[in-house]
């Protein structure tokens, strides 16, 4: 069952928001014209077909012709992809599976990078510019204090790690008390071995 025309149509939008908008990307934009990328996503049971033109790219949820590059991963992984950096370790780990000519997703992942994503713009025309970046300062500030609060979360763990490590006892400490136990063992047996004695008496 193909992907639903709303869905396409919306990603559509977006990435053409994103992508095409800019001058300044035109000349990263120029070697990904004429390129089809079929993206198949493991949640989804059709594919995601983007066309690339001069003036845009289409994305339609079912495509007939041969697509110069297959990627197949999960849906999980396609924010990653937003840092080039990232597309070795994520073939590499199987979590991104290349199929054709790697240097369509290599050019679209580097047009990502060079994006810059203002959520001010791409609301403004809906919102007006002062909604609009009232809107962009609280994403902004809600993922600053959502980073900061992980970071506070992974100090405390890791605080707390070293403190339980620092307390734990080490392995001579742990071969003493051993030795002491066996020897404290060692003297229970022989005075219950006298008691036992004395009471026979």
């Amino acid at each position: 069952m193909p992907l639903k025309p709303l869905m396409t149509g919306s990603i559509e939008t977006a990435i053409n928001a994103l992508l095409w908008r800019e001058k300044a990307l035109k000349p990263a934009r120029q070697r990904l014209i004429g390129k089809v990328l079929r993206i198949e996503l493991k949640e989804f049971s059709s594919p995601l077909v983007l066309v690339f033109s001069e003036r845009q790219v289409d994305v339609l949820g079912a495509w007939e012709g041969e697509a110069d590059c297959t990627v197949i991963t999960r849906l999980s992984v396609l924010p990653q992809l937003r840092n080039r950096q990232q597309l070795t370790a994520l073939i590499r780990n199987n979590d991104l599976e290349v199929q054709g000519d790697l240097q369509v997703v290599q050019n679209l992942v580097s047009l990502a990078d060079l994006a810059e994503f203002d959520p001010a713009e791409l609301l403004a025309p809906y919102t007006g510019d002062i909604a609009a970046e009232g809107v962009s300062k609280l994403l902004r500030g809600g993922a600053k204090c959502l980073q900061h609060g992980l970071a506070r979360q992974q100090r405390y763990v890791a605080e707390t790690l070293t403190e339980e490590w620092r307390l734990a006892p080490g392995a001579l400490e742990v071969a003493w008390f051993a030795e002491e136990t066996a020897a404290v063992e060692r003297e229970l047996a022989a005075l219950t071995k006298r008691l036992e004695k004395l009471e026979g008496k």
